[in-house]
């Protein structure tokens, strides 16, 4: 029993307005390669800009590309962005990273929904299970692989994946969809209209999920019913413009000794004012409940409050300011057990910043963007984060750009305040001294738009870490350290080929390299290798295929090179959706997953994942 918790502790750290959406997303798909690159994107620079001169490596996953990959979740989704690691580890989790470090909650990379952080302080890191939105309301997904600290602050180290859905003013009218597939079923429905000035829409979803299996065929008793229901209402008056929206769901997935239950309720509203000669100002604030109860091992009750505004403020000659503030208060209840104890149960903690970043046109093709945060948390003392960006477009199809910038990870509950098992002698102690990790990135990247039919980005990147975190042995057990520095470097790449009006061929490849080293005298007990879940590389390959005015084909191969400190072997999966459309406002699709592939491993040597179908029908009503 003993040594499966602490294996267990190991694993943790380790009419035309109703069937518009359904037209936005076929025009979407008959946009040039030049008018894609335009697409606008925000969690760059903070503003609204075209992905042709985003100064970072950045991949937007369009609302169209969602559809079209035949995804079921937020992590199929995420299948999509070439510059991303993803690992199935169960019907419910996933391990999600960039550049190396990937682990089961994804520590280094930043969540954000709707600007919403859904990074949790107890773990650190996303819990994948619990995080849902109806796909067919996405707008685009920018994935950043690089670090957004001045931005977006601590804990966003290796990238930043920030899902926006669609304004209520784009889902006017009812959409219905459902789902049943050979391991899970999903039926969502939506309806949007006018209430005044003001647009809104509701939608309710339900997706069931059966439990995995290992190889040898015994169940992983993983099987998952999660509902979900909200809300989201959009208005402008005059310069203003405000949102409120809200989400709620309840969840159960079942496990042993018992199911584990999670449940969460948040609720926000963004308020943005256009100010004179092109200033602006936002503020934001949200609260976000969850409850979350794993049988025999905890049981945790977190709030959050969260406060955020924004001001751009007039160009003033060649400069572009962009400043703000952010108060984020977390309070934490957890119900320990006699295997692990958070100490002490209850926590209050606090998150606290203020930014600045000024664009500045040298000249009339050269920007340097110099940045900088001060966040303060409960733990370290604050942390200064700062970047800089040189941006040189020699013409609008060309954008070279590098930059320098430093990230840190911030200590959360699991660092310092873990103990196993509840009373002493502790197998595993917090380490009351545990201080951010950080990382000093220099970047390089170039984007092209060669012509009308193909384009293409690259990225260079070179991370330095210090203080990593480590398993120190001590007379009684294990503590937690920063008794490791690494280095990871290599180059990320994709781009598209429309060959022909019928015919579009996407890809992407990633290559990187992992090396760490122990501070001199430092032991640690093991927790590295379960962080170094890396493979040396990854690609990844689309072909969508126009088949006449009614019927659509696409085809996407992925390979991940072996995880060798996990004694997975290296996999290539082959996944294909057919869809047709036999009237205008519905659409049928079949979707096979891993086709030519009876059964691989992600994530962990014996939980395989093989071949499935699954059939959707989707009414615009």
């Amino acid at each position: 029993m003993k040594r499966k918790l602490v294996a267990a502790i190991l694993y943790a750290f380790a009419g035309g307005a109703t069937s518009a959406t359904l037209l936005a997303a076929r025009d979407l798909a008959d946009l040039s390669l030049e008018q894609l690159s335009n697409i606008s994107v925000s969690s760059v620079s903070g503003r609204e800009e075209p992905l042709s001169g985003a100064a970072a490596s950045v991949f937007v996953i369009t609302a169209d590309d969602i559809r079209r990959s035949g995804a079921t979740s937020i992590p199929q989704a995420l299948r999509l962005a070439p510059n991303l690691q993803i690992a199935q580890i169960d019907t419910n989790q996933w391990a999600i990273g960039a550049r190396g470090f990937n682990n089961s909650l994804t520590n280094k990379l930043l969540v954000l929904i709707d600007g919403r952080t859904v990074y949790t302080p107890l773990f650190s890191g996303t819990f994948w299970e619990a995080q849902d939105v109806m796909l067919e309301d996405v707008e685009r997904i920018e994935v950043i692989s690089g670090p957004g600290a001045t931005l977006w602050g601590a804990n966003a180290v290796n990238g930043v994946i920030n899902i926006l859905t669609r304004s209520a003013a784009g889902t006017q009218g009812a959409l219905a969809s459902a789902a049943v597939g050979t391991h899970e079923r999903h039926v969502s429905a939506r309806h949007g209209a006018m209430l005044g000035d003001a647009a809104f829409r509701v939608y309710g979803k339900n997706t069931r999920r059966d439990a995995s299996s290992l190889a040898n065929g015994t169940s992983n008793r993983d099987d998952n019913d999660h509902t979900q229901v909200g809300f989201r209402s959009d208005w402008e008056r005059a310069t203003d413009r405000f949102t409120l929206q809200s989400d709620a769901y309840t969840a159960e997935s079942g496990a042993v000794p018992a199911p584990r239950e999670y449940s969460g309720f948040n609720l926000l509203g963004r308020w943005t004012r256009d100010l004179a000669d092109g200033a602006r100002l936002r503020t934001q604030i949200y609260f976000d409940t969850t409850n979350r109860h794993h049988p025999g091992t905890f049981r945790e009750s977190l709030d959050t409050y969260d406060l955020e505004v924004q001001h751009s403020l007039r160009a003033h000659g060649s400069h572009r300011v962009l400043w703000g503030a952010g108060l984020r208060h977390h309070r934490d209840h957890v119900e320990n057990s006699p295997t692990i104890a958070f100490m002490p149960a209850d926590r209050r903690l606090s998150r606290n910043n203020v930014f600045v970043q000024d664009e500045i046109a040298l000249r009339r093709n050269l920007t340097l963007t110099l940045g900088a945060k001060i966040e303060t948390n409960s733990y370290t003392r604050p942390e200064f984060l700062p970047s800089a960006r040189l941006a040189w477009q020699p013409s609008a199809a060309h954008l070279v750009w590098t930059a320098l910038s430093r990230s840190v990870r911030a200590p959360s509950r699991v660092d310092r305040e873990l103990f196993s098992p509840a009373n002493p002698p502790f197998v595993l102690a917090g380490g009351p001294d545990f201080r951010s990790e950080v990382a000093n990135v220099f970047e390089l990247g170039y984007r092209a738009q060669v012509s009308s039919q193909l384009s293409y980005s690259a990225t260079a990147f070179h991370h330095d870490y210090e203080h990593l975190r480590t398993l120190t042995p001590t007379p009684g057990g294990l503590m937690v350290t920063n008794d490791r520095d690494g280095k990871v470097y290599g180059v990320e790449t994709w781009g598209t080929w429309r060959a022909a009006e019928w015919w579009r061929l996407s890809g992407g490849l990633t290559r990187l390299h992992t090396d760490t080293s122990l501070r001199p005298g430092a032991v640690d007990a093991g927790v590295a290798s379960s962080e170094r879940s890396d493979p040396n590389g990854w690609w990844k390959l689309r072909a969508a295929f126009d088949l006449g005015s009614t019927s659509e084909l696409d085809i996407m191969a992925r390979h991940y090179g072996a995880l060798d400190t996990r004694e997975v072997p290296a996999y290539t999966a082959i996944d294909a959706r057919y869809a047709f459309r036999p009237a205008r406002r519905v659409e049928l699709s079949l979707v096979l997953r891993n086709l030519f592939d009876r059964g691989h491993a992600e994530w962990a040597p014996g939980a395989d994942w093989g071949r499935a179908a699954i059939a959707k029908v989707r009414l615009d009503l």
